[in-house]
Parts: C-alpha cells; structure tokens; sequence
C-alpha cells in the first residue's frame, strides 16, 4: 500500500461512521434516544413474566407526535 492509499482509508471509515451517525441519529437526538430506551426496556421487561410485546409500540405512539411537534415548532 502506498501512502495515499494509507491516508484514504482513515477518512473513509469516518465518512462511513458519520453516515450511520447521521442516518441513525439525524436532526432529531431525542427521538433517537428514546427508541433505544425502549429498546432496552423491552428487553428488561420480556427477562420477567409480563408480556413485553406492546411496551415498543406504546413508545413510538408517544414519540412520534413528539418529534412531529418539535419539527413544526421550529419552521
């Protein structure tokens, strides 16, 4: 591998990082948050006898008007 070489691959691992970062993330951080929170809750919840299955959707009916509002409050 030459030098040139060599200095491309770091800058493409992190362009490959901040697309993920922004894909995931993107404008709405606490949206994002939030889904992993209940991603985690879910988890700690179906590791006890009581159904897990509606804790997710639960979540996102909460989120997403959230999120909808925070969008149009800003424009």
């Amino acid at each position: 591998m030459t030098s040139r070489t060599q200095s491309r691959i770091p800058r493409r691992i992190a362009a490959f990082a901040w697309f993920w970062y922004d894909f995931i993330i993107g404008d709405d951080w606490p949206t994002a948050a939030g889904v992993v929170a209940g991603l985690a809750l879910t988890y700690a919840l179906s590791r006890t006898a009581v159904p897990a299955w509606w804790l997710l959707p639960a979540l996102l009916v909460l989120l997403l008007p959230l999120s909808l509002w925070r969008a149009s409050r800003r424009h």
